[in-house]
């Protein structure tokens, strides 16, 4: 167990877990890339003898149109997660406020510059929930905040009139605000969450997003954010490879996000019915599930000092995620993604035979 978590960071490790059936324990969209994406990228293909844009004109375009927000707002990366270090080393913040539990990468890039980290604890007993005594953690010394909304791993989301409220305190304290909001879209009600149309009046807040999980691409890794900051977007791209975003990428961009309404129409109607289907399963099994309002459930098990929920589930060809390695969590925590209702159902009457 802890030569596993030691080197754990992130799921998906299909690499090293050949013999696993049904990856449970990353956050892509089970109905798996659209048709459009697949051949945009095939058609591209014959075209990897030359470099791609690297100012990413076309796919910064589409973006724009999908998110209804300035061209000259967005900044292109590889991932979500290549924006979170290039906006730290953007800022060269001093001292930072995260969430804990959350998202591993902030810390990681937070710590190439040796930054003061210091964290708002999300309680068990607050069923992992950020409320209103996060302003008092914003204080002026503060350089920089990170919140993962919904955050991963609980899948809990902040409403939009507390991240308002977050956003006052942070510009009133001078302290640069990133709001990861790459689940944002699985919500019920994405708008009562999404800070985009903030921008504008608040140009020290950076939103990181990703077609990684919406379009289920994480194998070309594409990313972007939006912050009305350009001196912030120079400094950023400059930190930034050149030729960070492959044609390839660029091109399953542009794709996915062009004529999608009946798929993301899809989409909600799928994660809607499966997230509430996964979690009444697992609490008929007597599992404690929190937050998951996504497309993941973040659930605890009573029984794991008797038994290791990750292990088990490997051996009957599951991979699941193990969130013991999460700052402030410990063994007997999860996360699963939500997968079709065929796979829902075998993970579901696995459980049942524990």
């Amino acid at each position: 167990m802890k030569d596993r978590l030691t080197s754990e960071v992130h799921g998906g490790d299909i690499y090293r877990n050949r013999h696993v059936r049904i990856d449970f324990s990353v956050n892509t969209n089970p109905l798996g890339p659209p048709h459009e994406l697949t051949e945009a990228v095939r058609s591209k293909a014959e075209q990897i003898s030359h470099y791609p844009d690297m100012h990413c004109v076309e796919l910064t375009e589409a973006l724009g149109r999908f998110e209804n927000v300035p061209m000259e707002y967005l900044l292109c990366g590889n991932g979500a997660a290549e924006l979170f270090y290039s906006a730290v080393l953007a800022v060269k913040p001093k001292k930072a406020l995260l969430l804990s539990p959350t998202f591993s990468e902030y810390e990681c890039a937070l710590k190439l510059l040796n930054t003061d980290i210091f964290y708002y604890e999300l309680r068990e007993e607050e069923q992992f929930q950020v409320r209103e005594d996060i302003l008092y953690y914003i204080m002026r010394d503060v350089d920089m905040v990170f919140l993962c909304n919904p955050n991963n791993p609980t899948g809990q989301a902040i409403p939009k009139d507390l991240l308002e409220c977050i956003a006052k305190r942070c510009k009133e304290q001078g302290s640069f605000l990133v709001i990861d909001e790459c689940f944002v879209d699985f919500l019920e009600h994405p708008e009562l969450y999404e800070m985009k149309g903030e921008l504008s009046g608040f140009p020290k807040i950076l939103i990181v997003k990703a077609l990684t999980k919406l379009f289920c691409m994480p194998g070309l890794r594409m990313g972007y954010g939006m912050c009305s900051d350009r001196r912030l977007l120079r400094r950023m791209r400059a930190a930034l490879q050149s030729w960070n975003v492959s044609a390839l990428a660029q091109a399953g961009g542009i794709a996915a996000v062009k004529d999608c309404a009946d798929y993301l129409e899809e989409t909600e109607r799928l994660i809607r019915r499966e997230r509430s289907f996964l979690a009444d399963e697992l609490k008929k099994l007597k599992f404690q599930v929190y937050g998951s309002h996504a497309n993941y459930i973040f659930f605890k098990d009573f029984l794991s000092n008797e038994r290791d929920l990750y292990d088990e589930a490997l051996a009957a060809g599951f991979l699941i995620r193990d969130c013991s390695d999460y700052r402030g969590l410990f063994k007997g925590y999860y996360r699963i993604a939500v997968r079709t209702r065929a796979e829902n159902e075998r993970m579901i009457t696995w459980l049942r035979q524990l």
